[in-house]
């Protein structure tokens, strides 16, 4: 979704038909910041700039996406017709919280596992129109973007599997249909399941759920017989046992986690 439509909505949301204050307020210029009142790592700056362009508001940074700030800390002012900015006061700021807590709480992670040489991914586990924006989150905090959809990678999860009767075939027929430049990841709960989807193909085999002896025993199969193929570990990935999934060997952790478990930082608006 476009930033200025996406923008328009969040404002129409809550703005309704129309701001009770603006109606009886009288229309001055103000000055206004961003004031951190929790420790955290900024995302959002994107989305508040698309902001200032469509409502004519001039905002003077002092902090940049995947930038850490203090408690404290003004991350930004803006200006503008004061019927305007605190119409969009609540907007603004839960671009900021949400985005930046997103980012926060991916920096732990990718903190949890940084010299393995790992890539934290995310998911598609985002919430209803929010996809692009929440990933965008999610490379401010330093991680990775798996796939935006179904559009861009197949993967073959257990329940798509259930509808194939002979992988080989299908996966055949795969490489007619799918873009040259598209990669097929399956999904595999076992060491059987992973020497059948790297024999049929696989660009990426998925490692979902198992534990890290069962990682290691595939990593030490896919070292051997198909260096080229990608491995991807995933399900029960949290800050305590992240760091050992990555040294099991394989190339990629992807969490849903880093997004729908991110509890917001504290952010507020002042107006000077």
């Amino acid at each position: 979704m476009l930033k200025e439509k996406f923008i328009e909505m969040m404002v129409a949301e809550d703005v309704g038909r129309g701001d009770l204050f603006a109606r009886i307020s009288q229309s001055k210029q103000v000055r206004a910041f961003i004031l951190a009142k929790s420790d955290g790592i900024f995302a959002g700056r994107e989305y508040i700039e698309a902001f200032g362009r469509k409502y004519d508001l001039q905002i003077e940074w002092y902090v940049e996406d995947s930038q850490a700030f203090q408690k404290g800390e003004k991350l930004c002012f803006i200006s503008g017709d004061s019927k305007v900015l605190l119409s969009l006061e609540r907007s603004l700021l839960d671009i900021a919280l949400h985005a930046s807590s997103i980012a926060t709480l991916t920096a732990r992670y990718v903190k949890a596992i940084e010299g393995t040489g790992v890539k934290l991914l995310d998911t598609r586990k985002t919430r209803p129109l929010l996809r692009e924006f929440e990933k965008y989150a999610v490379r401010c905090g330093g991680g990775i973007n798996h796939r935006m959809g179904l559009d861009d990678c197949l993967m073959l999860k257990d329940t798509h599997l259930k509808t194939i009767d002979d992988l080989d075939v299908f996966m055949q027929e795969v490489r007619q249909k799918i873009p040259f430049t598209s990669k097929v990841e399956i999904e595999c709960e076992t060491l059987d399941m992973v020497k059948k989807a790297m024999k049929a193909g696989a660009d990426i085999v998925m490692c979902d759920n198992m534990s890290n002896d069962q990682m290691k025993a595939v990593v030490a199969y896919r070292n051997d017989n198909y260096p080229h193929i990608l491995l991807e570990a995933s399900g029960n990935v949290t800050l305590e046992t992240i760091h050992d999934i990555a040294c099991c060997g394989v190339d990629a952790i992807s969490s849903g986690s880093i997004i729908h478990q991110a509890n917001w930082i504290d952010l507020s608006m002042k107006v000077e």
